[in-house]
Formats: C-alpha cells, structure tokens, sequence
C-alpha cells in the first residue's frame, strides 16, 4: 500500500503545537500575574480616592521594568513575554477596528491627512539634519529620522535592509528608541492638563508623535474613547506612510553604497509586507462596523478585550525593558533620538494649533 504522508502529517502538527504553547506559557504567565497585579493596584486607587491617579496600563509598564531591573527573564519566560509585547498587542489594535466607524475618517477631512504627511515628511528631513549635524554617519542617521517620524523599531527594521545598514547601527537605534517609546506613553498622558488640549487634539498630538500603533492605544487610553479612536486614526496613516518612504530609500540606497566596497546589494521588501497584518484586520473590522455587520452589543466586550490584552502586553513591554541600556548606547545616538522627537511633538503641537485640528 502506497503511504502519501496524510497519517504521519497530522499526528505530527499536535506535538509541534503542544511544544509551541508549553515554551510560550511561562511567559504568558508572568505577563497576567503582572496584570492582575496592576489592576489590583488601579482598584486599591479607586476605592481610596475615588478615581485611578495611575492607570493598570501604567502600573504595568512600571512594574514590569522594575522587575526587570531586578531580574533579567531567563530563556524560558523570554518566548512568552515577546508573544504578550507582539502578538497580543496587535490582536488588542485589531480589535480596536470594531470600534471606529470609517465615517469618522471621512469626516476628519482632508486637512488632517495633509498635516500627517506632512508632518512625517518635514520630520524625516529634520531629524536627518539633526542627526548629521551631531556627527553621525548617513545611515544611521536615515535609521533615527524614519523610526522618529514613522513608527519606531517596525521602521527601523523596514528600512535597514533597503540600505544595507550595519547590525550595529541598527541595535543602537533601535534600543534607544524602544526606551523612549516606553518614555513617551508614561509621559504623554502628564501633558493633557498643561496642554489644554480637547480629547480629539490630544489623540491627534499622540498619533503625531507616538511610535507604535499599540503604544498610542495605550497613550491615549487616560484621555478617553474619542481620543483613542483618532489618535488610532493619525497612527495609522503614519505607518502607512512606510511604504512610499521604503520606496524612496531604495531608490536612494545606490547613492548610499557608493564608496563602499564589500557591501551586500541592498534587499527589496514587497510593498504587501509593509502592512502588518494587524492594520489590515483594524481597517476590516472598521469596514464591517461601518456597514452595520458588527451589532452594537458586542462593541462593548470587544473594547473590553482589546484593552486587557494591551495591559497585559504593557505588562511584557516592561518586561523586555532594560533601562541600563541607555547607558550602552552613544552619547550621540542619544540625543539624536531625544532632539528629534522633541521636534517632532513641536512640529505636531504647532500644526495642531495652527490649522485649528480636532
């Protein structure tokens, strides 16, 4: 009799998925304790003084970045805490879709999407002069330019191979701004009462100049719905604005290996894998809610997930922060990415004024 593989195929994916789950469960684990923990914390604040003075969210990050001082995770919790950072975070934006009507994005109007664009595009070109200015090389300065202007690491790691950056540069750029994206959604929340700001101004001020599509779910979050949900908005035209700047990279990227022998040819990324998978589901999920397929009664449970999921991946961001590694880091890649994105929260509170947003 003739074995076509069919027996052996199946029996073999179970153990494979068995293992998969076992290696991510201790993680897993350690995140909800966490979470659990930082909602225990929120519930202590209401009962005392009537309100949460520091969100679960919050508390999660912290908790879990002092525990990582304190204990570097071994192998067998690292799988588990970067599956709670990555991929339960972008089930928790996904599900957010459900939540935002595309009426609402017509209805921002087209002043809105020219001042993101523009905003992306004024900021690459002056983080870049920033980062040349204090002496850095040319790629690593495009590094910082495009992960402050864009979308942080996600950034980073689209563009560095368009023009064959060093592993070095990279990890710089990409440490320091994984400090500083934690930095901005602990901090951005302390500026709602100094700014003055609407619920809609600030969510455009958070989807201006947060990093990640998660982080400004979780920036936003102490200002309310309305300003989660247009910051989500601005956030995700930012980070479609990926693929034409990956674009113009490497068409650039010849110019940039001039003079340097040795160098791989620099890599080409498909359009279609500059948009994770995440923003398609948020933008179907929008889709659906616009048309009326998704009923009113489950809006509320859904939020509910999305915003549990994203405590407990604050809790693995914290997790999987060393705040050491600041200390690791040049002087100069520092202040680069600290100068940028001070211009960059310039540069969006002005337009935001200026062209009267939100």
């Amino acid at each position: 009799m003739v074995d076509d593989g069919t027996a052996v195929t199946a029996p073999t994916r179970a153990p494979a998925l068995g293992a998969r789950i076992a290696e991510l469960l201790p993680g897993i684990a350690l995140c909800i304790g966490v979470t659990l923990l930082s909602i225990g914390i929120q519930h202590v604040e209401e009962g005392s003084f009537g309100h949460p003075y520091v969100e679960a969210l919050v508390i999660a990050i912290l908790l879990g970045m002092a525990i990582r001082t304190a204990w570097a995770p071994s192998q067998r919790w690292r799988a588990g805490i970067a599956f709670s950072a990555k991929q339960l975070l972008e089930v928790a934006v996904m599900l957010l879709g459900a939540s935002i009507s595309l009426a609402a994005i017509v209805a921002s109007g087209p002043l809105l999407m020219a001042a993101i664009v523009a905003t992306v595009i004024v900021t690459i070109i002056a983080s870049f002069g920033i980062s040349r200015g204090l002496g850095l090389p040319v790629k690593i300065s495009i590094l910082i330019a495009c992960g402050n202007s864009i979308c942080g690491n996600s950034a980073i790691a689209a563009v560095a191979p368009v023009i064959s950056a060093d592993g070095d540069d990279v990890a710089s750029s990409i440490s320091f701004t994984a400090i500083l994206g934690v930095v901005m959604v602990l901090g951005l929340p302390l500026l709602i009462p100094l700014l003055g700001l609407t619920a809609n101004q600030y969510g455009i001020l958070a989807g201006l100049t947060v990093y990640a599509v998660p982080q400004v779910l979780a920036a936003t979050v102490p200002a309310g719905l309305a300003a989660t949900q247009i910051g989500t908005l601005v956030k995700l035209v930012r980070v479609l604005m990926l693929g034409p700047v990956v674009v113009a990279f490497s068409l650039l990227a010849p110019r940039l290996r001039r003079g340097e022998p040795g160098h791989p040819p620099a890599k080409r990324i498909g359009l279609f894998k500059l948009v994770p998978w995440f923003i398609l589901g948020f933008l179907l999920l929008a889709a659906l809610r616009s048309f009326g397929l998704v009923p009113d009664l489950a809006i509320g449970p859904i939020t509910k997930v999305a915003g549990l999921l994203t405590v407990v991946s604050m809790a693995a961001l914290g997790l999987g922060v060393d705040v050491r590694v600041i200390g690791r880091v040049g002087g100069r890649v520092t202040a680069a990415v600290t100068l940028s994105l001070m211009l960059l929260l310039g540069i969006s509170l002005g337009l935001i004024h200026l062209l009267g947003l939100g």
